[in-house]
């Protein structure tokens, strides 16, 4: 149908700005990136960003990302890319991360003119210069605020899917109405990272979608549109400055003239609605209804796919981003490879061989040993510290180093099922675990994980699972979102690879350690 076409997925993310281009088959073609901290020395960033002198304020210079686009484009270019063969891009942002665009920003956008670059045009463009990022913490009063007004933490989370997170956007907002209060009167315009680079292709304000925009505290989660309560608890005249929140999927028109002009990019090729980097990443891993991904990396993070969720205290749930009527819940551990190191330095000879034989040398349920690891501060539960608990929940000082290394294993995985139980999931005949990350070359881990989950666990290299993700966004989108399915348009993706099955017993073993499991963690966190 699009013969030799091709399909751009960007990245914006916390380091760095990457393209993908896929073909019709879904195959890499072409890959780019710029790194902020390397390409761009002038902006003074670290890891992508500053942090400032209080240890809770974290922002990106906004003319830094716009600068960084014109440099990738202009490396496409010069390395022979045919721009003209792209007949649809999409993208995803950083998470939470805002632009403030001043007071007459938009004109400038729909006049951008081909001989002088975006960022000469842009630069002066943001009524904020310095956006906050996700990694900020500094909102604590405004999100107690928040949540005060709609009647709790709870009732945050049943409107918006999360209690009040300081990193998401509808308390840094409101932090920016109290304390510049200029600046925010100014802006014109509040975007996300994703739809603020979704504005740069289109020469046009674009819209926030449902799912990036799940990460607000600001939407009604249910009925994917703005909360009036939430919107008038952070600022005043806040709606008219975020517009209107769109499906993930939607077709947002052609391309600017500026990119047919100065690129050589095809003047129909279409800009598909930008969503957040999480969101992405689900459409990149191509999760289905009943599907769990668990990324096992410095810090671990697990992805459902829900279609009735409960949303509580813990974990965040968003609008579904190829999915209209589904939702997706995050959840992430800080505790994940670095206490996996520590304990097979300590009980394994530093090996993961070894590691690995511990696991196989101990039965499933560890003969009723449960531990906790929390090297750091943990997000879910709030704890921190190691807890051993022998069968009869009595605490106990140590293991042996077999029992050590099965009980860190399975503490892991069991909080991650009770957490997932907790937030609407449960396990069914058709569930798949798709794994990724450092951990999911180790087998013996990953047998765990299938026995605790009860399910199939597969493997599938996702480097850039939410970059990929878009480029497989924008061809969903091209090909019209109510004629075909998401799922229809990755059919032909690299397949997953079957790693481990469950034993045959292990429902019987881990259904009851779970709720033994959470009962033991609300004691420790002191609930």
């Amino acid at each position: 149908m699009s013969g030799n076409g091709l399909f751009l997925g960007l990245d914006f993310s916390t380091q760095q700005i990457k393209a993908i281009a896929v073909d019709d088959s879904l195959k890499v073609v072409s890959e780019a990136a710029v790194q902020f901290d390397t390409d761009l020395p002038e902006f003074r960033t670290q890891g992508g960003a500053h942090q400032h002198d209080d240890g809770l304020t974290v922002t990106a210079p906004t003319a830094m990302w716009v600068k960084a686009l014109d440099l990738l484009l202009s490396k496409m270019k010069t390395s022979g890319f045919n721009f003209n063969r792209v007949k649809a891009l999409s993208g995803t942002g950083q998470q939470h991360g805002s632009v403030y665009w001043k007071t007459g920003a938009g004109s400038t956008l729909q006049q951008l003119r081909p001989d002088k670059t975006l960022y000469e045009q842009l630069k002066d463009s943001f009524a904020v210069s310095d956006s906050p990022i996700w990694m900020d913490s500094s909102t604590t009063a405004q999100c107690r605020q928040l949540e005060q007004a709609v009647g709790g933490a709870q009732k945050l989370a049943d409107i918006t899917g999360s209690r009040g997170y300081e990193r998401f956007t509808g308390n840094q907002i409101a932090k920016i109405s109290q304390n510049n209060k200029a600046a925010y009167d100014n802006s014109e315009r509040i975007s996300l990272v994703s739809s603020f680079a979704a504005s740069l292709f289109l020469g046009n304000y674009a819209p926030i979608d449902h799912s990036d925009g799940s990460g607000m505290n600001l939407l009604d989660i249910s009925g994917r549109k703005w909360s009036q309560q939430c919107l008038q608890a952070c600022a005043s005249g806040l709606e008219g400055k975020l517009g209107e929140a769109v499906p993930s999927f939607e077709n947002l028109g052609s391309i600017s003239a500026y990119y047919a002009d100065r690129y050589g990019f095809s003047p129909d090729c279409k800009v598909i609605t930008f969503t957040g980097d999480n969101p992405g990443s689900l459409a990149g891993m191509r999760l289905q209804g009943g599907d769990i991904a668990v990324s096992l990396g410095t810090s671990d993070t697990l992805f459902l796919w829900l279609q009735q969720p409960s949303p509580a205290l813990t974990g965040h749930i968003f609008c579904n981003p190829v999915d209209g009527d589904a939702y997706m819940a995050l959840l992430c551990y800080k505790n994940g490879s670095l206490t996996r190191e520590r304990i097979r330095d300590g009980c394994a000879g530093a090996s993961w061989e070894k590691f690995g034989q511990a696991l196989q040398s101990t039965p499933m349920g560890n003969n009723g040993n449960i531990g906790m690891y929390f090297d750091v501060q943990e997000i879910t539960p709030s704890a921190v510290g190691v807890h051993r608990f022998n069968s009869a929940d009595q605490k106990v000082e140590s293991f042996p180093p077999a029992v050590e290394v099965r009980a860190l294993v399975e503490g892991q995985f069991l909080a991650k099922r009770a957490h997932a139980e907790m937030l609407g999931y449960s396990v069914g005949c058709s569930t798949r675990v798709l794994a990724t990350g450092g951990a999911s070359s180790n087998t013996s881990i990953l047998q765990v994980l299938s026995d605790v989950f009860n399910a199939p666990v597969y493997i599938l290299d996702t480097a850039n699972s939410a970059c990929l993700g878009c480029a497989y966004r924008a061809k969903h989108g091209w090909l019209g979102s109510s004629k075909v399915s998401f799922q229809e348009v990755v059919q032909g993706a690299p397949e997953y690879k079957l790693a481990v099955t469950p034993n045959s017993s292990a429902k019987q073993v881990y259904d009851p350690l779970v709720g033994r499991y959470k009962r033991l963690e609300d004691q420790v966190a002191g609930q």
